[in-house]
């Protein structure tokens, strides 16, 4: 799908090496390394389509070895030139804003992309995106991964989530565990604003972002988690990511990714 990220395979069974070493404490592990890709976006800014484009392609896996798992935030900032962006919410904005405050930005901006919580630039910037998703690459991980997903009562989704030990090493008393609710894939004909006339396609669209729990150093996290879904949403449609963050939007440190109609699928 796009030219290789990285340059050597030594570099690649390093990266591959840290995975395996930090997923040891959840057997059954994915030994790809995750790398949690955040786009801040809206349906109003005529720079950000080029942006979801390249999210489309980065969803499609283009790194052996890498789990790169895509979330499409809808700002609603755009909302007042004419197209209210469906998809939009105040809590992206805020989410973003705190990005902002820790790369010490002046303002926020889209399209923007965000990788592990470590590195921020123009979404749209392919080799920025590159040179990103190798930083991330390397860096070790605490393994996460979500099982038991099932439909529960009135439009809920139940999952068990588990992560591995916070350990000293990664330099925290504590870390955030977060799960997400996200549709697979979106489009809006938009009839207003920069982009009127034109057909837009998203994907890994955020429903819900919602804190689960805290996970303190030396230990690990299992917990059973309950979510609600947005009014007409298709759990066929859906995918469900958890990831673990330092507090204050610091560095992810480990995150996972189920796809809910692959799950339902088999349980049928």
């Amino acid at each position: 799908m796009k030219v290789l990220f990285v340059s050597t395979i030594g570099f690649l069974l390093l990266a591959a090496g840290l995975w395996t070493r930090a997923s040891e404490s959840l057997p059954g592990s994915d030994a790809r390394t995750p790398v949690l890709v955040e786009l801040f976006t809206s349906e109003g800014c005529s720079s950000c389509p080029p942006a979801d484009a390249y999210l489309q392609k980065l969803d499609r896996q283009p790194i052996a070895g890498e789990e790169i798992i895509v979330l499409s935030e809808h700002v609603d900032y755009w909302n007042h030139i004419g197209w209210t962006d469906p998809y939009s919410a105040r809590f992206y904005s805020d989410r973003q804003g705190g990005y902002a405050s820790r790369f010490g930005l002046d303002s926020v901006y889209t399209p923007q992309m965000v990788v592990d919580g470590t590195s921020e630039f123009t979404g749209s910037d392919q080799a920025l995106a590159e040179k990103a998703l190798s930083k991330a690459l390397r860096a070790p991980k605490i393994a996460v991964r979500l099982s038991s997903v099932s439909l529960g009562a009135a439009d809920t989704l139940q999952a068990h989530l588990e992560a591995g030990a916070l350990q000293p090493s990664f330099g925290l008393l504590k870390a955030d565990v977060y799960v997400v609710v996200a549709l697979n894939r979106a489009e809006s004909q938009v009839a207003h604003g920069e982009n009127a006339g034109r057909r837009l396609t998203h994907t890994a669209v955020v429903r819900s972002i919602v804190k689960v729990g805290t996970l303190p150093q030396g230990h690990s996290f299992s917990q059973d988690v309950q979510l609600k879904l947005g009014s007409g949403d298709d759990p066929r449609k859906l995918r469900l990511i958890a990831f673990v963050q330092e507090p204050r939007q610091g560095r992810v440190i480990g995150s996972g990714m189920e796809l809910v109609s692959n799950i339902l699928t088999k349980q049928k």
